[in-house]
């Protein structure tokens, strides 16, 4: 596992790479609200492990602004931890939300190709969108809030769509944010999986990224994502920390 000060600055650059239009601080707390889809624009997490003796207190008023809003409460748990947060989640009545996820990381120079089959959409367009769809977790949430990303987002973002054979059949989303290049939404049509066209598209990703400076490349996969796991490997990236969402069920006090 990466040190905390290291794991701090990947998810600060996560954190930008898939923004919210209502964000606000508890605290080492961050919380941000959008319309209900992805985890990571619909949860809070903690930025530092140090103990708060607050933190119960703190975790009511961050359930009643989520409340308020009309939006289950979720806590994404890393190891930017405090202390006890698990265990005070859990008398709450918190329960994991989903399996976890690895968080990927190394350099990005190796990993850097220039691809002449891959463009960029500059937004997520009906092209893009398209193939965002092949992938089964997509929910009608999740797709409007990638449609109203560019307007939230301030970091430079590349909707990138390799094109094979005469069919587009990949694609990824990917952000530049000083040194780090964070790729998300990497998806390829069922007919074309299993011929490089994952580390092809990553490899555009990472060059474009250089062209702004980026140095180091990292991605977010699920753990139980055996493929995709293998592939960030075979790119040289290394597990940097696993975070998992946890969820208060509706009907609790």
């Amino acid at each position: 596992m990466d040190s905390p000060a290291d794991i701090a600055a990947l998810e600060r650059a996560c954190l930008t790479a898939l923004p919210a239009p209502r964000q606000a601080f508890d605290g080492p707390f961050v919380l941000k609200a959008f319309l209900g889809g992805t985890g990571r624009a619909n949860a809070c997490c903690s930025l530092d492990p140090a103990p708060d003796p607050g933190l119960a207190d703190r975790i009511g008023r961050i359930e009643a602004t989520y409340h308020r809003l009309g939006l289950a409460s979720r806590f994404r748990s890393t190891p930017l931890d405090p202390p006890g947060l698990a265990v005070l989640l859990r008398d709450r009545g918190y329960a994991p939300d989903t399996e976890e996820s690895v968080v990927y990381a190394g350099p990005l120079g190796p990993v850097a190709r220039a691809d002449a089959a891959v463009r960029d959409e500059a937004g997520p367009s009906e092209a893009w969108m398209a193939l965002v769809a092949t992938a089964e977790y997509q929910t009608p949430t999740r797709r409007a809030e990638k449609l109203r990303n560019p307007d939230l987002l301030a970091a430079r973002g590349a909707w990138l769509v390799l094109r094979e054979d005469g069919v587009d059949a990949a694609c990824l989303f990917a952000v530049v944010d000083g040194p780090h290049c964070g790729v998300f939404d990497l998806a390829t049509r069922s007919e074309f999986r299993r011929r490089g066209l994952g580390a092809r598209i990553i490899g555009a990703a990472a060059h474009w990224a250089r062209g702004f400076g980026a140095g180091t490349l990292y991605a977010q996969v699920a753990a139980g994502n055996t493929a995709s796991r293998a592939l960030q490997e075979r790119l040289g990236l290394r597990e940097a920390y696993r975070y998992r969402y946890h969820l208060k069920p509706p009907g609790w006090p």
